[in-house]
């Protein structure tokens, strides 16, 4: 039970950190391109990328990996979000928009996970 309540406290602290770090990357852009939303799906890979390596081969752990990587993580990134920006773009008819934020975005987090991998040290 205490893994549960961890996962659900890291979800909701990484929720409302995507909340604000989407809405301040987003208003710094001062774009008509969902920027917010791709800085934290990005952010969020490179953290990903970070906690696992830091994790791998350890069982001791597990509580801590609970709720950052499944907890926060994933109240962190925004897949869904990033699902209804694209149709958004695409019922509006910005179909080169659609595809720099579908590739944009798929790049440059699967870079990001790579990239928080390699910075990463075990524990």
């Amino acid at each position: 039970m205490t893994t549960v309540l961890l996962i659900a406290l890291g979800g909701a602290v990484g929720a409302v950190s995507r909340y604000g770090f989407g809405a301040l990357a987003q208003r710094a852009a001062h774009a008509g391109f969902p920027v917010g939303t791709l800085a934290v799906n990005v952010v969020g890979c490179i953290l990903v990328g970070a906690l696992a390596k830091l994790f791998a081969n350890t069982q001791t752990h597990s509580q801590l990996r609970a709720f950052l990587i499944v907890g926060f993580c994933g109240g962190f990134t925004t897949f869904s979000a990033f699902s209804l920006e694209s149709f958004a773009l695409m019922q509006g008819g910005e179909w080169m928009k659609v595809a720099a934020y579908i590739a944009g975005t798929v790049l440059a987090c699967v870079a990001g996970t790579a990239i928080g991998f390699s910075l990463a040290r075990p524990i």
